[in-house]
């Protein structure tokens, strides 16, 4: 029996001799461990470094009294199980099991839920206001990654709760790392701090030989007003700038973040300070498995494989390869021939397939951090010169930049190209990570021409056409998914005529129009209603902005029935948009739209949750005869 066994509430890990607890650290990590090499795609590397700082803190601080926000959730799984949840771990990010990251409603110790990264601190400032409004007492502290130092959400933050003097702790878990090593000043500022723990002692020591002196007269004001001026000189001597005390936060650290004496001591001290305070804790992804700690990247997420070696136990398939990689090697194809494209991604380089546009062509790679909306304006900003940035960014974050398209990329018609990875459903990764919103929140921006291929080869041509034109910002979307066959040679490849969609098979009774990874599906579905006798069109609506004007006209008002399919929110979305158009021309033909529907998507498997969703064949041709249901209902005349 694993002495994490009988660990089920931070109560037990409180109640534990303090001899045991690194004894607790070691069962954990080897649960982690146990577990995600025989789990596919859970993430890994994070949540192996923050093993003792978790241990620490529900062993300090008494929650869920006191409030721990955790930022990101990669590094949680500790949490996880020292909460209760060991039993389930092995359901993680699976359909029905634990959710992937921080949900409120999983666990009354996740205190706010977090799947993008950098809002602990804003949402700790919101909880330590409102137990001040209401007299409450009781400690909030949030605990954020390095990583996350690179969005400006987390300087608002540190910036509104250094003002408002309100207690409140943050932890700066420190492990140099985001998914792919950490960029931008920041990052170095934190490395020189590294490297500053002798600033303590030091500290400790003037401090020490200051209040020896005795304290009365004006040698006692001379003597208090030198202690300032040393600390300061200290601080300025070892930790440059000192920004966190700058920005009125007490400053701790760094600290050993796998020294769990020192912690506990350290966070017992903090516990007894008033006001802002952070802690600086240095860890290190991937502690205690060494191929994690030799390759963080790799081992950010794991699939599965053997926990002594760490060799995988799944051997690839072959097949096709992705989206990502597809667009990846498109991209840095591409720009050989057209020097002034350059690629721009926040934190995500080899999520996006950019790492090998970074390997080719690393003088015009832009990694700006997690910092979405910078990216954008940065983008707009290069383009204002003439030069074509392509910003790679997940769908769901890129929801984080949605003023900075408005404002500094639409509104000045720049042409910036947008590769929005992960659109539609991002299977394991749950709701945080959905990218279910960008074809209605993009739809709604002046002047953007929105992009989705039903295939590998589309993916490139559209590119192509993405980076030779310059009327204006272009998103192109595409899934977490393999394309359906690898792509012909990108010389092979015709172009594609802008604003247009593909008819692919012509029928009387309805059409469907169909919008990249729903394209081969819905085919397969007019198949199946022809077996039944009923007519399909199938249109490959590649373009969602502009529409085919010609197209539609070409359809109706001779189909009397249309039915949009997307992977993308029914609200507001294409099929919303491209039904107003048909009502407001052709008032007879009865429309209907199927999408994800107006709620959040829980996390699985993609195919499980598409096939939930209705989005197969089987489930689009049953919507289609639902529709011509309804017309022949509506239009049989009711009897005099």
């Amino acid at each position: 029996m694993s002495l994490l066994d009988s660990i089920h509430s931070p109560a037990d890990v409180r109640a534990l001799p303090a001899e045991q607890l690194g004894a607790l650290a070691d069962a954990v990590r080897q649960r982690i461990v146990d577990v995600i090499s025989q789990h596919q795609g859970a993430h890994f590397g994070s949540n192996l470094g923050t093993v003792e700082l978790t241990i620490a803190l529900h062993r300090v601080f008494a929650t869920p009294r006191d409030l721990l926000v955790w930022d990101v959730g990669h590094q949680a799984y500790p949490h996880k199980l020292l909460t209760g949840r060991s039993e389930r771990l092995p359901s993680i990010r699976q359909k029905g099991g634990l959710a992937p990251f921080l949900r409120r409603d999983e666990s009354e110790y996740d205190v706010f839920g977090a799947g993008h990264a950098a809002t602990s601190i804003s949402a700790a400032v919101g909880m330590a206001a409102a137990r001040d409004l209401k007299g409450e007492d009781f400690e909030v502290i949030a605990v954020i990654g390095d990583g996350s130092l690179t969005c400006g959400l987390a300087y608002e933050a540190l910036n509104n709760a250094g003002h408002t003097d309100r207690d409140l702790i943050v932890v700066l878990n420190d492990n140099q790392m985001s998914i792919s090593p950490n960029v931008g000043a920041i990052h170095k500022y934190l490395t020189t701090m590294r490297g500053s723990r002798v600033y303590e002692k030091v500290r400790e020591e003037v401090k020490r030989v200051i209040h020896a002196a005795p304290r009365i007269g004006t040698l006692g004001r001379m003597i208090e007003e030198f202690a300032v001026r040393a600390d300061d000189a200290v601080k300025n001597m070892f930790v440059p700038g000192m920004l966190f005390e700058e920005l009125g936060f007490r400053y701790l650290g760094p600290v050993d973040g796998h020294d769990l004496p020192q912690l506990i001591a350290t966070l017992e001290d903090v516990k007894r300070m008033r006001g802002p305070r952070l802690v600086h804790v240095l860890s290190t992804k991937g502690k205690g498995f060494a191929p994690g700690e030799e390759d963080k990247v790799t081992w950010h997420a794991a699939g599965l494989f053997d926990k002594t070696t760490g060799e995988p136990l799944k051997a690839s398939a072959g097949g096709p390869p992705s989206y990502t990689k597809v667009f990846g090697q498109a991209l840095t194809e591409l720009a050989r021939e057209r020097p002034q494209v350059v690629a721009i991604t926040a934190a995500m380089c080899t999520g996006t397939g950019t790492d090998l546009f970074q390997k080719a062509l690393p003088e015009r790679f832009f990694d700006v951090g997690i910092a979405e909306s910078h990216a954008v304006t940065f983008a707009a900003g290069l383009a204002t010169q003439g030069i074509v940035p392509v910003v790679a960014i997940y769908s769901t974050f890129l929801q984080r930049a949605y003023d900075s398209i408005v404002h500094d990329v639409a509104l000045q018609e720049l042409p910036v190209v947008f590769a929005l990875d992960r659109a539609g459903l991002a299977g394991a990764d749950g709701p945080t990570h959905h990218g279910a919103l960008d074809l209605a929140y993009l739809l709604s921006v002046q002047g953007m021409t929105i992009a989705a291929p039903k295939d590998a080869e589309e993916l490139v041509a559209l590119l192509r056409l993405a980076l030779d034109r310059r009327d204006g910002p272009f998103a192109l979307r595409y899934p977490r998914a393999n394309v359906p066959a690898a792509p012909r040679p990108l010389a092979e490849l015709p172009p594609i005529a802008y604003g247009t969609w593909e008819l692919l098979r012509e029928g009387a009774d309805v059409a469907l129009l169909a919008v990249g990874t729903m394209v081969q599906p819905a085919l397969q579905a007019a198949e199946l209603l022809a077996r039944e006798g009923v007519d399909a069109s199938v249109v490959n609506c590649r373009f969602v902005k502009p529409l085919d004007e010609a197209m539609l006209e070409r359809l109706f008002p001779a189909v009397g029935a249309a039915l949009t399919v997307e992977e993308g929110t029914v609200v507001n979305g294409f099929g919303a948009y491209v039904r107003a158009c048909i009502g407001e021309r052709w008032p007879g033909v009865h429309t209907a739209s199927h999408g994800l529907p107006d709620r959040f998507v829980e996390h699985g498997e993609r195919a499980e949750l598409l096939a939930d969703l209705g989005l197969t064949p089987e489930g689009i041709a049953a919507r289609a005869r639902a529709l011509l249901a309804s017309r022949m209902l509506l239009s049989t005349p009711e009897p005099v």
